[in-house]
């Protein structure tokens, strides 16, 4: 086993509260709902099962192993296993955020574009920032089913050379994940605005054209 210098497990402990606070206080996450977890070394640091993503104790977070065998901490949360399957699929997640953000749940619930892609390329930002999120269908949460979907959704993308950053759990929520804190709370937070405001244009608006789409793959070398 890997030992970790207390410094950077205590960085990253430092960075899953300050995430949890701000997604609280912006109304990202309610009560005990969502989970935030960070790659330090060969193992994984994640916030406690039930815990509220508001109010976080950095002693508390668990911390597990290569292999999920918990060495500190309160219990690890029940999607522990999506997150060590999401960093296996893609190295580059060192950090993964789920929530229960309003209105990507309540796109869910009205319906999406498609099981592909859960909302049309609207904006700019959503197809540079974002880029394709497919729909996981609905299973109880934690079932470790969902990780085997996921991985699946990753590896398919990567082979299409379209890699994702996210999925969207039927019911449930954004799965986002990236290099550091800052590259996943960019990609959670456009993909909640983008569904705001599809809702609230009554999902009339039509996707960005295909020119425009090229241009943004040229430019910016968006991944769609």
């Amino acid at each position: 086993m890997t030992r970790l210098p207390g410094t950077a497990v205590d960085a990253a402990r430092a960075e899953i509260v300050r995430v949890g606070t701000s997604l609280f206080a912006r109304g990202y996450v309610h009560a005990s709902a969502g989970n935030i977890s960070a790659k330090v070394g060969d193992s994984h640091l994640i916030t406690p099962t039930d815990a509220a993503l508001g109010f976080l104790a950095p002693e508390r977070l668990a911390l597990v192993d290569a292999s999920g065998e918990q060495l500190a901490g309160d219990r690890a949360s029940k999607t522990l296993t999506l997150h060590r399957r999401i960093r296996a699929a893609d190295p580059t997640a060192r950090f993964v955020i789920h929530t229960h953000s309003t209105h990507l749940v309540a796109l869910t619930l009205a319906g999406v574009w498609s099981a592909d892609d859960v909302l049309p390329p609207l904006t700019p930002y959503y197809v540079m920032k974002v880029g394709h999120v497919p729909l996981i269908p609905y299973h109880r949460p934690g079932d470790p089913r969902v990780a085997d979907l996921v991985a699946g959704h990753i590896a398919d993308r990567a082979a299409r050379r379209t890699p994702i950053r996210a999925v969207l759990l039927d019911r449930l929520g954004p799965v986002v994940w990236g290099p550091d804190a800052a590259s996943a709370l960019a990609v959670l937070e456009e993909l909640e605005e983008t569904a705001r405001l599809w809702l609230l244009t009554d999902r009339r608006p039509e996707p960005l054209p295909a020119p425009a789409l090229d241009e943004l793959k040229a430019a910016f070398s968006a991944a769609w």
